[in-house]
């Protein structure tokens, strides 16, 4: 199921993508030959329309748009149909079709982070200054540490704390400072009888604090919150979803900046990397928590493909800005066969790039 829904969600984002650069062709009178759904080889034609074929295509993994005269050739620069060619096309309008697709998915990410604040997400009380918004708190284990006595008890991230209590007291606070107060009192070798609604169930997990888990104190592992669901009115919902798609942007943007400068230095780790393989996983534990975590996934994984696409690397959206800006430097078109053979290499580098971390994904995985 986990493969379904990150194949729908690829899906999605591609085509939001590639709709988006298409849009702005149109706008411009760029020729677009092919809409294609999945990658080729086709499948089958669905229907042509606004002059362009819209295909549906055996590999499920995205989509793309035919550009006539996206790769410079001597038919769409000097040919009956140069004028609707991209390649022939002013530069600032060469840009705004590149970054159109970026733009799309920034949009969908904003889109998908205010839908969910409209219809409620899970949100700490202490963690947000729209704590009157929020319904229905309560204290939620967000963390357990590894062999710890929660773990061995068999609490898990999630449960949601409905009751504790010892055969000298019961915990009568429910926040963190309450439920840490608690658990250090305990005496040796005391049991805690925890009550746990999981997942629509609930039942009870015995576990013993001890020392030695967190220095100072008797601990059992866990780290708690107090976490209800925020739902917000539809412009609190938007202004947050802008917020929110900002900061995500911002620390995708910062993060990628650390990967690219480790990896001139010879620093980067490729085990920090997830391919295909490694995000069907995440995507399966997002869908576990429910379809709201799913949406600010996808947002996440829609910012993450807008900020890739901006990288100057060949075949990339961004490759190809570098390429209009030198020639604007220089004041000349760049030899087509010089960018075009500089993208089909950056393409292959790419797919390389992909198998590399998808193999390190499944070793990871055995």
């Amino acid at each position: 199921m986990s493969i379904i829904i990150f194949i729908i969600i690829l899906l999605v984002l591609v085509v939001v993508h590639e709709f988006g650069h298409y849009i702005k062709k149109k706008k411009n009178g760029i020729r677009v030959d092919e809409f294609g759904f999945g990658y080729p080889p086709r499948a089958m034609k669905l229907f042509r329309k606004w002059d362009t074929d819209f295909t549906l295509n055996w590999i499920p993994f995205g989509g793309f748009v035919k550009i006539y005269g996206e790769d410079p050739n001597e038919e769409n620069t000097n040919g009956t149909d140069k004028d609707r060619a991209l390649v022939n096309k002013p530069a600032r309008v060469q840009a705004a079709v590149l970054v159109a697709g970026v733009v799309f998915n920034l949009i969908l990410a904003w889109l998908l982070l205010s839908v969910g604040f409209m219809s409620g997400r899970p949100s700490s009380v202490s963690g947000t200054q729209l704590s009157e918004f929020v319904q229905d708190p309560k204290l939620t284990i967000v963390q357990v540490m590894k062999d710890s006595p929660a773990q061995e008890g068999g609490l898990q991230l999630g449960d949601v704390v409905v009751g504790a209590k010892t055969n000298s007291g019961t915990l009568d606070t429910f926040s963190q400072a309450g439920l840490i107060s608690f658990v250090s009192t305990t005496k040796e070798n005391e049991k805690i009888t925890f009550t746990i609604e999981r997942k629509g169930n609930s039942f009870e997990k015995e576990v013993t604090p001890r020392e030695g888990v967190v220095e100072g104190k008797r601990a059992i592992g866990v780290s708690s919150d107090v976490i209800g669901v925020l739902k917000l009115p539809v412009h609190k919902a938007l202004v947050e979803g802008t917020k929110e798609t900002w900061q995500m942007t911002k620390g995708t943007a910062l993060s990628l900046g650390i990967l690219v400068r480790d990896s001139f230095l010879g620093k980067a780790d490729i085990n920090n990397l997830s391919g295909p393989v490694g995000i069907v996983g995440i995507v399966g534990d997002a869908a576990d928590f429910g379809f709201i975590y799913l949406m600010s996934f996808t947002a996440l994984i829609s910012i993450n493909l807008a900020i890739i696409n901006l990288i100057p690397f060949p075949a990339l959206d961004g490759g190809r800005l570098l390429f209009l800006l030198i020639e604007k430097i220089k004041g000349s078109r760049i030899n087509p066969k010089i960018s075009n053979t500089l993208n089909t290499v950056g393409f292959f580098l790419l797919i390389a790039l992909m198998l590399i971390v998808t193999y390190h994904d499944i070793v990871k995985l055995v």
